[in-house]
């Protein structure tokens, strides 16, 4: 079932100096860090909805909307963006990016007790 409506135009691109602020926006509503370097963006019906790195595949996402199907999109397109252009040193560098990233994201939603 899919979660964005079929009617919901989606456009997925390079994120630009003019988008910073709604970057800022969506970082602040996830409680996450802004990833670095070069950005995807998933905008719905006009709206910026989530971002993602190129290189490590960490992400943002607005948790008022269903942004799941969003952020996968993002993942397919910034993986097709690293085969063109990263090697295979590179793209393994960014894997372990995206394990440290992840492991202070999952550290930060699970505080230890």
């Amino acid at each position: 079932m899919s979660t964005v409506s079929q009617n919901t135009s989606i456009v997925i691109r390079l994120a630009t100096g003019a988008d910073e602020p709604a970057l800022r926006r969506l970082a602040q509503l996830d409680g996450a860090r802004l990833p670095e370097g070069d950005l995807l963006v998933a905008e719905a019906a006009g709206e910026l909805r989530a971002a993602l790195g190129i290189a490590d595949r960490a992400y943002v996402a607005d948790p008022f909307f269903p942004s799941q199907e969003l952020v996968g999109m993002l993942d397919v397109r910034a993986r097709r963006l690293r085969q063109e252009h990263m090697g295979r040193p590179d793209r393994a560098r960014a894997r372990v990016g995206l394990w440290s990233a992840l492991s202070h994201r999952a550290a930060i939603e699970r505080p230890s007790v």
